[in-house]
């Protein structure tokens, strides 16, 4: 494991039964507060949003703008928030999805967006998978090219990569 592995999952908590009896959350509240910690996630994302190519980085809500905006700024990009439904003013996009305990639907400007943009999408947690497929289907709407997804953890046994198959996943952490 390397330095900053150790550092990051040092400061990411579990929760035992939260939301509800039988899932162990990891609250990441910790990792923002410490600066170190923060500043190793967000030149890491950086780093994988230089790599792919990317134009702009799509955060999702609502963890994914706490770590997608400050990725953008230290990538040089542009930053465009995925909402829940009825959250964004104006006109939107939108794309409804299935979770594993119900359903949803996302929103995106798409006047932030064009087909020449090369997007990373930016999450804290790729789990079953479901939030980043109807998101990279709502760009796909607009024309731009998903070039990848950039997560600080994948809990691998939700089989949330087999999801996006055709995607790159960056995953900081893999646990």
């Amino acid at each position: 494991m390397t330095g900053i592995e150790e550092l990051l999952l040092s400061r990411i908590r579990d929760v035992a039964d939260y939301p509800e009896p039988g899932v162990m959350f990891k609250d990441i509240t910790p990792l923002l507060a410490d600066p170190a910690a923060f500043t190793a996630l967000t030149d890491a994302l950086a780093v994988i949003a230089a790599n792919t190519g990317a134009t702009k980085v799509v955060g999702l809500e609502a963890r994914g703008f706490i770590l997608g905006a400050p990725v953008a700024v230290r990538a040089g990009l542009g930053f465009v928030p995925v909402r829940k439904a009825g959250k964004l003013p104006g006109a939107t996009l939108s794309q409804a999805y299935d979770l594993e305990y119900g359903s949803a639907e996302i929103e995106v400007h798409a006047e932030d967006l064009s087909a020449d943009d090369r997007i990373l999408i930016v999450d804290d947690v790729l789990a079953t998978g479901g939030t980043a497929a109807a998101t990279c289907e709502l760009l796909a709407d607009v024309g731009a090219e998903v070039v990848g997804v950039g997560v600080l953890l994948e809990l691998a046994a939700l089989g949330g990569r087999d999801r996006l198959r055709l995607l790159p996943v960056h995953a900081v952490l893999v646990i």
